[in-house]
């Protein structure tokens, strides 16, 4: 019986301040940052605490799918790992090698395909080519944008930000994601489609006919990136006489410094300053409907690599064995 496991992969971020300086150079490949960018980011995570919550919550969610796998009698080690920080995703599956691990679900908790997540699969490749014949096979998870489960958890979770206010009817809703570098979409990047789809659905799913999509945390590279600005469409909908409004992040599954001060301590900033009432919708983090889509998603790739193991695994989730 081939053993299986599953492998849940985040980009990382650092829970300490002294973690930041290594972090950022890691993010711009090996170039250290400049004093004043570096002084800016520590200047972010000292506003939420010091540190980001991410690792923590990463393995929360590796505790709960495991569980969640098991309570469906379809066991398999739940690992995790990360793209920037400790520990790294090539360590890990170097770990499962080690722990007779023969088959892997890799699943990226960036829900939307885009050319950035290629980083994920590029590390798990380093890995395994690492490993030679010892390699244990990868299926990979690409994209799960429209995951019912995944739909679910955003529509209840942004219907609970909702129902904060005297008169949900009248709150405006917006959706966001992380920015990424605008020439992205000459290059053919199917993120900016997948984001939309996203929205569509909760918004489909909340009944909601008119709602708005920003993008967030674009980069210090100097190329354009990828717009409407979360903070422009909120100084937008304030000249417009919104007056209360829902953020609704789609693109990011946990706590971290995007949600944490760009949304929680920056636009809160901006829409306090424009009279907007703002509430953001929680993040998935551990969440039960979450983590059973995620579940989901292991399953149903395992089950098809089983019947097919040899084949190209065609799915809604996009699932791929490639190795």
């Amino acid at each position: 019986m081939t053993v299986d496991a599953v492998l849940l992969m985040a980009y990382g971020s650092p829970d300490r301040l002294d973690q930041v300086e290594a972090y950022y150079t890691d993010i711009r490949r090996g170039s250290p940052p400049p004093p004043h960018l570096l002084e800016e980011l520590l200047g972010r995570y000292r506003a939420i605490g010091g540190g980001s919550p991410l690792s923590r919550i990463v393995e929360l969610q590796r505790v709960a799918v495991e569980a969640e796998l098991a309570r469906r009698a379809c066991p398999a080690r739940v690992y995790a790992g990360m793209r920037h920080i400790e520990p790294r995703i090539g360590t890990i599956v170097e770990e499962m090698a080690t722990d007779g691990v023969e088959r892997f679900v890799a699943i990226a908790l960036a829900p939307q395909r885009s050319s950035n997540a290629a980083g994920y699969r590029r590390a798990v490749d380093a890995a395994l080519t690492g490993l030679g014949d010892a390699a244990p096979t990868v299926i990979f998870v690409d994209s799960w944008f429209d995951h019912p489960r995944f739909i679910d958890a955003l529509a209840g979770t942004t219907a609970e930000a909702l129902r904060r206010f005297a008169d949900p009817a009248r709150v405006r809703v917006m959706f966001t994601a992380h920015s990424l570098p605008a020439r992205v979409v000459a290059e053919g990047d199917t993120y900016p489609d997948e984001l939309a789809g996203t929205a569509v659905l909760v918004a489909r799913r909340l009944g909601i006919a008119t709602y708005d999509f920003a993008f967030q945390s674009a980069g210090r590279t100097g190329e354009p990136w990828l717009g409407p600005d979360i903070l422009d469409e909120i100084r937008r909908l304030a000249a417009e006489g919104v007056r209360d409004l829902v953020i609704r992040p789609v693109g990011f599954v946990a706590d971290h410094l995007e949600v944490l001060y760009d949304i929680d301590v920056e636009a809160q900033a901006v829409a306090h300053d424009c009279g907007i009432h703002l509430e953001r919708a929680r993040s998935m983090n551990d969440d039960p409907t979450f983590i059973a889509g995620l579940a989901d998603l292991a399953e149903a790739a395992l089950t098809r690599a089983v019947a097919a193991p040899a084949a190209a695994i065609a799915s809604p989730a996009a699932a791929t064995a490639v190795r």
